[in-house]
């Protein structure tokens, strides 16, 4: 019988270390360092974030460290940590035209951009903070400057290759957008960027295609670089139609009271989406963003009921557009005119998610007006206090005059 509870715990013993060397395992022991360094080469859109994971690192190292270089070799290297590997930023609070010290965050050993920029392309280094390099990255940030665009619905085809000798220069797509509207007719797009093939590439490259790398990565020599500036990103633009599924459109105390209301009487007036009130200088020029849209993302604009399509309004379509969507899907005004007033509704991945009441007024600040909604709002709520108010004070008197009219309490003296 002495022999059971040895023969039990000697199973279990064993599961228990089975299960403790499960756990241990992790990618770092799965993908060990090279002894070569090497770059891999990616290719991004100016204010684009993207995410640079260290695939590798000992396993004693408990921290990592990020590095940059513009160009390999260079005695100027930028530490990008606080060499405990605990930099946390929010894209949220990331200003454009900013430091790349403040665009970049590390979360989980991996590098994090925010809105990166042309000047941050260069070599970005995983290591420690003694200076010892696991992994590393060959970064190329491609301007949106006299970006092409291609318009399908037109007959348009997109920029053809260019071969000079032994190089070719050419673009590479990326998937097409979910469509940027439902229920109407809608765009998506699809983003390219700048390739080029030619034999004599550095071999310190890590290339997905062989003798493949982007326009200017660093493994592209000076002159062949040179040969490839003109050839621009492109981006291509097609119409689409998808249904609309359910969403729940109404949310909050305060619409669920307008709902309960409006079972009572008379419905009142709810935006589908929130809108936002701005007033806006005659003449002066104005910018307007989609709350809480990436570069990325399918972004449309509509004012009032007017499609605002990009095959129109695309940053480039016309030479003299005076209302234009730019290529990070921003919507710009220029010399704002009375006729520009409105609601611009914005879409955001299929779905109108806000709306922007612009009023243009023609000195400082116009008076309020019953078109405001802020000022509409607080005059509803003025007449509701004052009738709530009324209603309690005549209630009041009927009681009074009811008890002194049965007598069931003392009268009151003038």
């Amino acid at each position: 019988m002495s022999l059971v509870p040895a023969t039990l715990l000697l199973w279990a013993w064993g599961h228990l270390q089975a299960f403790e060397i499960v756990e241990k395992e992790n990618i770092f022991q799965k993908t060990p360092c090279p002894a070569f360094l090497m770059f891999d080469n990616a290719a991004y859109l100016a204010d684009m974030s993207f995410e640079l994971p260290c695939h590798c690192k000992p396993e004693e190292v408990l921290a990592v460290v990020w590095y940059y270089q513009k160009r390999l070799g260079s005695s100027h290297t930028t530490v990008l940590t606080d060499f405990d590997g605990r930099v946390l930023t929010e894209a949220a609070h990331v200003r454009t035209g900013s430091d790349v010290l403040q665009r970049f965050s590390i979360r989980m050993f991996s590098l994090l951009v925010f809105r990166a920029q042309p000047q941050d392309s260069g070599l970005y280094f995983c290591g420690t903070r003694k200076g010892d390099y696991f992994y590393a990255y060959d970064v190329d940030i491609q301007s949106s400057e006299g970006m092409v665009a291609t318009f399908q619905d037109k007959g348009e085809e997109p920029l053809a290759d260019e071969f000079r000798g032994s190089l070719r220069v050419f673009t590479t797509f990326w998937e097409w957008t979910p469509c940027d509207r439902c229920g109407v007719r809608g765009e998506q797009w699809r983003i390219g960027l700048c390739y080029l093939q030619s034999p004599g590439l550095s071999p310190r490259y890590r290339k997905s295609v062989p003798d493949v790398v982007s326009c200017g990565s660093r493994a592209v020599p000076r002159k062949l670089r040179a040969a490839a500036r003109d050839h621009t990103p492109e981006v291509l633009v097609r119409s689409c139609q998808e249904p609309c599924t359910m969403r729940k459109t109404i949310r909050g105390g305060v619409l669920a009271i307008y709902n309960y209301v409006s079972k009572l009487g008379s419905r009142p007036w709810v935006p589908q989406v929130p809108i936002q009130f701005h007033q806006q200088r005659l003449g002066h020029g104005l910018v307007i963003s989609c709350p809480g849209a990436r570069p990325e993302h399918a972004v449309a604009w509509d004012k009032d009921n007017q499609r605002l399509y990009r095959t129109e309004y695309l940053k480039g379509a016309n030479r003299s557009m005076r209302v234009f969507i730019d290529h990070g899907s921003h919507l710009h005004i220029r010399f704002t005119q009375l006729s520009d007033r409105g609601i611009y509704y914005c879409w955001r991945q299929g779905e109108r998610v806000a709306g922007f009441r612009l009023g243009v007024t023609t000195r400082g600040r116009s008076p309020a007006s019953l078109s405001d909604p802020e000022t509409r709002a607080a005059v509803e709520l003025t007449l509701i206090g004052y009738v709530l108010i009324t209603l309690l004070f005549v209630s009041i008197h009927l009681c009074r005059c009811c008890c002194y009219l049965l007598r069931c309490c003392p009268s009151f003296s003038p």
